[in-house]
């Protein structure tokens, strides 16, 4: 029989990951702040819990999907919380992008209630989410990863266990150091071709024929010709995770000039209302930089 399965956290990237999930064949119990993602998923099939607690109580994997490490540790640890429902055994899988120290002090915290946690950070966004086609970056006991690998095959193509509980999490903060300073770039190079006179199409695909391109110019070259960025990752999640890296860093004694810089341009985007907007929309603050209408 099919392991029951809990999921916590139905937004942008949550809710197309748990229909992977019942799609593949799992029973879900889910649960989320919104009542309309919870609808959705239970017209889909899942069965739906009124707080994390509960959730706990159903399943054999729980897994989170949350924006930030406060939400986690109130989700696991709060009252009404995972910790509270937990049955020695559970399998936790936080799927968030939070600090890794958060991550260790979370599974330290659940370690004498029998539950194993994992952390397990994505990257391929909403179409990666949509696809089942993630890559998933898991931090624990490499024990625990080989029982819940099925699963998160079920939502991702590149699963990489990297070693204990916290790795994932610093794993994942490198790939957003790389994603931040990738499209800052990508703004920077489209902003001046913009005002030389060249065509945003043309120059995209010249582009994405050499050694700049990248998973992130392919990803979002329908935005830059469009002028449109509704989210697939938003300005302000991404934001929070530059945070993250620099706190990281600093605690590390690690210098990172140019991710200090994009954070900067980020919190511009954010002073100037656009923080709601996907994160390749850095572009437009370039654009203004430079007098270049979209």
């Amino acid at each position: 029989m099919a392991q029951v399965i809990g999921f916590i956290g139905l937004g942008i990237m949550g809710r197309p990951m748990a229909r992977n999930l019942i799609k593949a064949g799992y029973p879900l119990v889910v649960h989320n702040r919104s009542r309309a993602a919870v609808d959705e998923l239970a017209g889909a099939g899942a069965r739906t819990a009124g707080s994390p607690r509960e959730v706990a109580g159903q399943c054999d994997v729980l897994i989170t999907m949350l924006p930030n490490s406060p939400d986690v540790e109130a989700v696991a640890l709060g009252t009404h919380g995972i910790a509270e429902g937990a049955r020695p055994g559970l399998i936790y899988a936080d799927m968030s992008t939070i600090s890794p120290i958060v991550s260790q002090k979370v599974g330290k915290a659940l370690a004498p209630r029998g539950v194993k946690m994992l952390d397990a950070p994505v990257s391929g966004g909403e179409k990666g989410a949509v696809d089942g086609a993630l890559s998933i970056m898991v931090g624990g006991d490499k024990a625990v990863f080989d029982q819940v690998l099925p699963i998160f095959q079920a939502m991702g193509k590149t699963i990489t266990h990297l070693g204990p509980l916290g790795f994932g999490g610093f794993t994942k903060l490198a790939n957003q150091i790389i994603v931040a300073v990738n499209l800052t770039a990508l703004g920077e190079a489209l902003t001046l071709a913009r005002k030389a006179g060249l065509d945003r199409e043309l120059t995209l695909k010249a582009l994405a024929g050499g050694l700049a391109g990248s998973k992130c110019l392919e990803q979002k070259t329908p935005n830059y010709v469009q002028g449109s960025y509704k989210p697939g990752f938003k300005i302000d999640l991404h934001y929070k995770d530059l945070g993250l890296i620099m706190e990281s860093a600093r605690a590390l004694g690690v210098p990172l000039p140019a991710t200090a810089v994009v954070q900067e341009l980020f919190s511009a985007l954010r002073v100037k209302g656009r923080g709601q907007l996907d994160h390749s929309a850095v572009i437009t603050l370039l654009e203004d930089l430079a007098g270049v209408s979209a």
